[in-house]
């Protein structure tokens, strides 16, 4: 790669984003990154090669601006980075909630603004990033942006009016998946297994759930009904999941989520 990169705002997500952009072909002396911390930028560059500078240095050095800051910090750096941000700079946004506007509105007018929402997985680059254009981003833009998301996971374009829908399921949706295991883990304690062995096998099913998912191409509804014979184990579990209103309580829990997604856009 030839462009300079930067990635402000280095946590978890920003970490992953950096390491999966090296993996892709991006050198170390072509990525820079910002920091709150002093030790923070230095166990980066041991660990990658890369440079820490300032968020305006990095405006006016790199090509590419990621900008993975918490969403109630977002306007605070687009502070710092409008007067040094030229209109061609390309800027991603992963922060959640915030829309593209509001970065446009906060930059030089005409530059061009991708939104997109990874998800943890990430971390093992097996990520799921949703991406949206803005108001000036091109064809070209959304795919340099897939390119770059690309190196941590998959990824899938939406119009900008479902982002909040895929924070909820996506962005999210992790945390559901560990919230079960961990309640079927307890579950498989109280029916007498060890910790450890209840969690292997929760696990390991999970693993193999997704990957059938995934690559059969099946409906989910035709995994589950070749898993359940008629007045087996299986329909008896599933009529108190459905007697105990699960999916209901699934459908809630993501219209929470969606809800709370519009509310970080609006400041609240």
């Amino acid at each position: 790669m030839t462009q300079k990169i930067a990635v402000l705002g280095t946590g978890k997500i920003g970490e992953a984003l950096l390491g999966g952009m090296l993996r892709g072909g991006w050198a170390p002396g072509d990525v820079l990154v910002s920091t709150r911390r002093a030790e923070r930028a230095e166990a980066l560059r041991a660990r990658y090669g890369v440079t820490a500078v300032g968020n305006a240095e990095a405006a006016k050095t790199a090509d590419i601006l990621i900008l993975s800051v918490k969403p109630q910090d977002m306007g605070a750096l687009l502070g710092e980075l409008a007067p040094h941000t030229p209109a061609d700079r390309l800027v991603i946004s992963v922060a959640a909630g915030i829309p593209t506007a509001f970065v446009e509105d906060r930059l030089t007018a005409g530059t061009p603004v991708v939104r997109a929402m990874p998800n943890t997985a990430a971390l093992v680059d097996e990520g799921m990033t949703v991406i949206s254009g803005g108001a000036h981003a091109t064809e070209d833009h959304l795919a340099h942006a897939e390119r770059i998301l690309g190196g941590v996971g998959a990824t899938l374009r939406l119009p900008e009016s479902q982002q909040d829908a895929a924070t909820a399921l996506s962005g999210s949706g992790p945390a559901y998946f560990y919230y079960l295991v961990e309640a079927m883990t307890d579950a498989g304690i109280l029916l007498g297994l060890p910790r450890d062995k209840a969690h292997e096998l929760i696990v390991q099913a999970a693993v193999g759930a997704s990957v059938m998912l995934r690559d059969s191409g099946e409906h989910p509804v035709v995994l589950r009904e070749a898993v359940t014979s008629p007045g087996g184990t299986t329909i008896s579990a599933i009529r108190e999941l459905e007697k105990h209103g699960v999916r209901a309580a699934l459908i809630a829990a993501l219209e929470a989520a969606r809800d709370r997604s519009r509310e970080l856009a609006s400041g609240r």
